[in-house]
């Protein structure tokens, strides 16, 4: 039951409600403690709050003091009542102020159990403690703490493989160390120097918004290049300025799907020529996925995407062969070769996956099929002798090892 403490309740203050209508005030403010100085939180900033709830005649319902507990949330998305949400976007931190809200912004026509009745008007007395950006970082470490400044204009956030165009600047001791506009496609970022936490954040934004992060420890790792020290603090500006985000799988067809993986392709194999093979990995994996159960009607569309699902899988085995990844190198030949089955890469590459990884029997054999179907393969013959070497060099290790055991033996 409600406690039978009283205080004042002022109905005298600021009308803060959203929307004025003059006759229907939903939402009061009175400062009770002003701090001019004080920060004032941002849109889905974390927000620590101390507040005390009572009925208009002065009873208390709540009083978070009496449990030492503070009361955190992101402003503005809805986590507690409208009343806090409006509020709290009014004060600055250290600030102490008391709102007179109606059932509308409080507890409505449910009212709080055992506390509030239905439909009753409340008086909020609430201390802004602190406001901070929210945490982004993969390992919620405070690594990167992110500040809306500006909302941006709808609600599809970017998505993976979107284009954008961005203005970035960055300071570090109230310099700016990086200062441009960029153009590049999301997912991508490394391609244009983009550092990981920025690219990190702008997968949380919206087009037309203008957000700030704060960068430390593991978020600061990638910015050597600009001679940015390990132990610094970051601060960089980042507005989305042009959004054209990349279609979900679930709103596509299946022609579409034949469409965005042509888009698709080329983008990997510029990623190829760049030597971003990761990038290019995941790439050619959508495409390969995009087609696996695709019904074209087209004959041209058909020969079309067996084409590029047959591109997808020998270029993977690069993509794997140059990362050295021999398992996933070794599938995506077997892969490609259920559809060509004299493929001469894809041979090729099988061989050097199972050179890499000494089984030079089997090496030979892929590199003797390649020489079947390209005799003048160079290359081909040349890791044949190789793997030759490598078998003798292997059968000299061997044979050592076995005297070196026996000599030991014999002395003992």
């Amino acid at each position: 039951m409600p406690s039978k403490k009283k205080r004042d309740v002022p109905f005298d203050g600021e009308d803060i409600t959203p929307t004025k209508d003059g006759c229907n005030i939903r939402l009061y403010k009175q400062i009770v403690r002003e701090n001019s100085e004080g920060e004032k939180p941002w849109f889905d900033d974390k927000v620590t709050i101390h507040y005390t709830g009572s009925l208009i005649d002065g009873t208390i319902f709540k009083d978070s003091r009496e449990n030492g507990e503070p009361i955190s949330f992101n402003l503005g998305r809805g986590e507690v009542i409208k009343a806090w949400d409006i509020a709290v976007e009014t004060m600055k931190c250290g600030e102490i102020s008391k709102f007179f809200s109606k059932p509308k912004y409080a507890y409505g026509l449910k009212g709080l159990p055992g506390k509030v009745e239905p439909a009753t008007n409340v008086i909020f007395e609430i201390e802004l403690i602190s406001c901070m950006g929210k945490d982004i970082s993969e390992e919620r470490d405070e690594s990167i703490l992110r500040r809306i400044i500006k909302r941006g204009d709808g609600y599809e956030p970017t998505n993976e493989d979107s284009i954008v165009e961005v203005d970035l600047k960055g300071i570090y001791q109230d310099k700016i160390f990086d200062e441009r506009t960029v153009t590049f496609i999301a997912g991508a970022g490394i391609v244009e120097n983009i550092p990981s936490a920025v690219e990190r954040t702008l997968f949380r934004m919206i087009k037309g918004e203008h957000s700030r992060i704060y960068l430390k420890n593991k978020a600061v790792e990638d910015l050597k290049r600009f001679d940015i020290p390990s132990d610094a603090s970051v601060q960089y500006d980042i507005k989305l300025i042009k959004l054209e985000r990349a279609k979900e799988e679930r709103a596509l067809s299946d022609d579409q799907k034949l469409e965005q993986s042509e888009i698709l392709k080329t983008r990997a194999d510029e990623f190829v020529k760049g030597g971003f093979y990761e990038l290019a990995v995941s790439r050619y994996r959508t495409v390969f996925h995009y087609l696996l159960n695709a019904t074209l009607i087209s004959e041209k569309d058909r020969q079309r995407s067996w084409e590029l699902k047959f591109a997808s899988q020998s270029n993977l085995a690069l993509c794997y062969l140059k990362l050295g990844n021999y398992s996933e190198c070794k599938r995506s030949c077997e892969t490609a070769l259920a559809h060509d089955k004299r493929h001469e890469k894809s041979h090729f590459r099988l061989g050097q996956c199972r050179l890499a990884t000494r089984n030079y029997d089997l090496a030979i054999k892929d590199f003797e099929t390649v020489l079947e179907i390209n005799p003048s393969n160079e290359q081909a013959k040349q890791l044949i002798n190789e793997c030759h070497r490598k078998i003798k060099e292997h059968e000299i290790d061997e044979k050592e090892l076995y005297s070196s055991f026996f000599k030991k033996t014999n002395k003992k």
